[in-house]
């Protein structure tokens, strides 16, 4: 593979960031206020285009409802395009309510469910307003003791009510289904899998399809398979990107574990190079899901950036005609051998060549920190913890 064809890739890489990433977050003890952390849905969406501008490959910032919330849509989104870049998706916000705590659209109160599919329908009408064509719903419904619901009555429930807000979706929508390991359902988990989310997907359409988040799979998983078989089935609607140690997320991507990255976006790569699955990476939404605890929101999310866009561009430099010969002939060593070569590359002359290209700075995460950016922000916000819901007026 090229240098000059990874160069022509790499341009049209695009990963988005999520609003939520830039407020203040805190662990499941505490919530430690950053200096200058986003404290409104404004300064959220002008942080994400700060990333952009960094970075140029951040052109879209998600947002979840109700977490973000303002009386005119419009006005956010022509606030976004002002500023470079677009609302992506949209993610309707099923896990912060009282009524909630036995499930959202599986809970087995027909209230509760119809208030959580009701939520679901505003996502839509918030996402046509932004003009974003993804809809990203996360259920965080189970049960914590066996006994406590009908198993399979609960499964009708998803599958019924994700059928309702499918059926109201314009044609160019689609509904990224996520799911979870665990956490906070304990003994089992309504989504709990990869195969459970495939099957809905199917029971619903061709504009649904399963969102793959990074840290939501128990120890050992190999994730890079899943990719790999959801590109194949046509399935595989996008990422939420994090990283973890023992379990759940929102550690800075690639911190942990940047081999795994790879390997993840290796798959991305070779499928792009296959007639047959090409046009199933065509619209894989490439997102990092993550809330910053104890370190600053907009330098790590500029640093989760680089670290995907780096996994992609040592993806892109993997001799996959070599890969290729030395698989066809059982040659295991050789066959490892290519893709750790790709990995081991240097990438960071191709990346740095390419943001000269593009008008970026070489070193994204210097610039944030020579530029005073940081500084800057603090002086304006102070470290006034954000709120979850506040929408407030435009800087």
């Amino acid at each position: 593979m090229n240098e000059e064809f990874a160069l022509a890739e790499l341009r049209r890489f695009e990963i988005e960031t999520p609003a939520w990433g830039y407020g203040n977050s805190g662990t499941r003890f505490h919530v430690f206020p950053w200096p200058g952390a986003a404290r409104t849905v404004w300064e959220r969406v002008a942080d994400a285009a700060l990333v952009h501008e960094l970075t140029g490959c951040c052109p879209s910032v998600a947002i979840h409802v109700l977490w973000e919330w303002v009386d005119d849509w419009g006005e956010l989104r022509r606030f976004a395009e002002d500023r470079g870049i677009r609302i992506g998706a949209v993610s309707p916000t099923l896990f912060e309510d009282d009524d909630y705590r036995l499930g959202s659209i599986c809970n087995p109160d027909p209230r509760i469910r119809r208030r959580a599919i009701e939520h679901c329908l505003l996502g839509i009408e918030v996402a046509q307003r932004v003009g974003s064509t993804v809809l990203t719903p996360w259920l965080a419904d189970g049960t914590n003791y066996p006994g406590q619901d009908d198993l399979r009555a609960r499964f009708g429930r998803l599958v019924a009510g994700l059928q309702e807000v499918y059926a109201a979706m314009p044609p160019h929508m689609r509904l990224l289904v996520e799911y979870k390991f665990f956490e906070p359902a304990f003994y089992s988990t309504d989504l709990p899998d990869w195969g459970t989310a495939a099957l809905v997907c199917r029971r619903l359409g061709p504009q649904a399809q399963v969102l793959v988040d990074t840290g939501h799979h128990p120890l050992g998983t190999n994730i890079e398979q899943i990719v790999a078989l959801l590109l194949q089935e046509a399935l595989l609607g996008g990422f939420h990107f994090n990283d973890r140690k023992y379990a759940d997320d929102d550690l800075i991507v690639g911190s942990i574990d940047p081999f795994e990255l790879f390997r993840i976006m290796s798959e991305i790569a070779s499928a792009r190079d296959d007639p047959e699955t090409e046009a199933a990476t065509g619209r894989v939404a490439f997102m990092i899901d993550q809330s910053h605890n104890v370190e600053g929101k907009v330098e790590a999310m500029i640093q989760s950036a680089v670290n995907i866009q780096a996994a992609y561009a040592k993806a892109l430099l993997v001799d996959r005609e070599r890969l290729a010969t030395c698989q066809a002939a059982g040659d295991v060593l050789g066959a490892h051998r290519v893709l750790v070569e790709a990995f081991e590359t240097d990438v960071r002359p191709l990346l740095r060549r390419l943001r000269r290209e593009i008008g970026v700075a070489e070193d994204p995460v210097e610039a944030f920190r020579e530029g005073g950016y940081a500084a800057r922000l603090a002086r304006e916000r102070g470290t006034a913890g954000a709120r979850a819901t506040d929408g407030l007026s435009p800087p």
